[in-house]
C-alpha cells in the first residue's frame, strides 16, 4: 500500500499562492503572548501548589493535578514559539519563560533552540540530522510504545543531568562532551547527537545551564533539609512526567513519520508528512496547545505566530479544498491520527 507521499509525489503544492493568502498574518501580538503564557503558568503552578496542600490521592488532589498538568503543559510549550523568535526579539519573554517554566522543569530554552531550527531545514528534515524526527511508520509498533514509556523518565534524567552531572562535568572533559552531545537537546531520536556548532548558535546557553543546575540543586537541598516536604519531589516528578507524556503523544501525531532514511524530502513531501488536526475547539487545544494542532501549516510558514495559524489554515483550506494536497494534511482527531500511525507501523 502506497503512502500519502508516494501517491502524490508528482504534484507540487502552490506555495506562492498560499503565501499571498497569509501575508498579513506575520505580525506577532505581544499582548496575546504575555497574557496566554502568564495566565497558563500562574494557573498551573497555583494548582500544583494546591496538590501539596490537599490529602494525597484525594479527589481534590486529582482535580488540582489535572489542572496543573494541562496549564503547565500549555505554558511550557511556548518554548516552541521561542525557538522561532527572530534573533534579539522577545528577550524579556524568553528570560521570564526560563525563570517560570524552563528552570523549574529542567528544560531551559537552549535545549530546544537551534535543534528545532534544524528540524525546519529542508535538507535536514526527516534525516539523521533531524533530532525531532524518527521513522515510526516503518520501525514497528514497539518503538512507538518505547517513545511514550521513555517520556516518563525524562524529568528524572534532566534533573540528574543538571543537578548532578553538570557540576561534575567541570572536572571531566569526557563527561562534558557527553552532556553536550547526548543530554543537551529535546529530541525524539535517541541516537541523535547534538553538534557543538548547534550550541554555538545559541546565545547565553552556559548561563542557562548554570541557573538550571542551581534550581535543581536548591530543590534537592530544600527537601534533604526538610524545608520542603518530600512529597514535593514526588509531585514534581508526576507533573513533569505527565507533561512529557502528553507531549510524547502529541508528537506522534504531528507528522506521519514516513521518511525511512531515504534522503531529503521535497517541500511538498514535508508538508504531506506533517499533520493538521483542527479537532474540537475545546478538547484539542488541551493536548495540542499554542497552535500546534496546525502543524502542517506551521511547517509551511514557520515564522507565523501561533495565534495566526488557525486563520491561516482556514484561509488555505477554503482556497484549496478538501481534496487538495493541503486538504490531505488534515486529520480528524487524536485517535484517528494515532490509529493511522499504528496501522502503518504494523506493516
Amino acid at each position: 500500500m502506497k503512502s500519502l507521499i508516494q501517491e502524490n509525489r508528482k504534484q507540487e503544492f502552490p506555495i506562492a499562492q498560499a503565501r499571498e493568502l497569509v501575508r498579513d498574518l506575520y505580525q506577532p501580538n505581544p499582548w496575546i503572548y504575555w497574557a496566554d503564557f502568564l495566565v497558563s503558568a500562574a494557573l498551573g503552578w497555583v494548582a500544583f501548589i494546591a496538590t501539596l496542600k490537599v490529602p494525597l490521592f484525594s479527589l481534590e488532589q486529582g482535580l488540582c493535578f489535572f489542572i496543573a498538568v494541562f496549564a503547565v503543559y500549555r505554558a511550557a510549550l511556548f518554548i516552541h514559539e521561542i525557538a522561532h523568535f527572530k534573533k534579539g526579539s522577545f528577550l524579556i519573554f524568553q528570560n521570564v519563560w526560563n525563570l517560570i517554566c524552563g528552570f523549574p522543569l529542567m528544560v531551559p530554552t537552549f535545549l530546544y533552540q537551534s535543534v528545532h531550527f534544524d528540524h525546519h531545514k529542508q535538507n535536514f528534515y526527516g534525516t539523521v540530522k533531524d533530532g525531532e524526527y524518527f521513522p515510526f511508520a516503518s520501525k514497528g509498533r514497539g518503538l512507538i510504545i518505547l517513545h511514550i514509556v521513555f517520556s516518563f523518565c525524562i524529568p528524572i534524567i534532566f534533573l540528574f543531568r543538571f543537578a548532578v552531572l553538570t557540576p561534575l562535568s567541570c572536572f571531566s572533559r569526557g563527561l562534558r562532551e557527553f552532556l553536550i552531545q547526548k543530554m543537551s537537546s529535546l529530541n525524539i531520536d535517541l541516537n541523535y547527537q547534538r553538534p557543538p556548532s548547534s550550541l554555538a548558535r545559541t546565545e547565553g546557553w552556559k548561563i542557562q545551564e548554570i541557573l538550571t543546575s542551581f534550581y535543581g540543586m536548591s530543590f534537592i537541598a530544600l527537601i534533604l533539609f526538610e524545608i520542603m516536604p518530600a512529597k514535593a519531589l514526588f509531585m514534581w516528578y508526576c507533573l513533569g512526567a505527565s507533561v512529557f507524556a502528553v507531549n510524547a503523544v502529541r508528537t506522534l501525531v504531528a507528522h506521519r513519520y514516513e521518511n525511512a532514511g531515504e534522503g531529503e524530502m521535497s517541500f511538498t513531501d514535508q508538508m504531506l508528512d506533517s499533520v493538521n488536526n483542527p479537532g474540537n475547539r475545546w478538547i484539542t487545544p488541551l493536548w495540542a496547545p499554542v497552535g500546534l494542532r496546525f502543524h502542517a501549516t506551521h511547517h509551511l510558514f514557520p515564522d507565523l505566530p501561533y495565534h495566526a495559524l488557525g486563520e491561516a489554515h482556514n484561509r488555505i483550506f477554503e482556497n484549496q479544498g478538501n481534496d487538495s494536497l493541503y486538504g490531505q494534511t488534515v486529520q480528524r482527531g487524536l485517535w484517528p491520527a494515532l490509529a493511522q500511525l499504528w496501522k502503518h507501523a504494523g506493516k
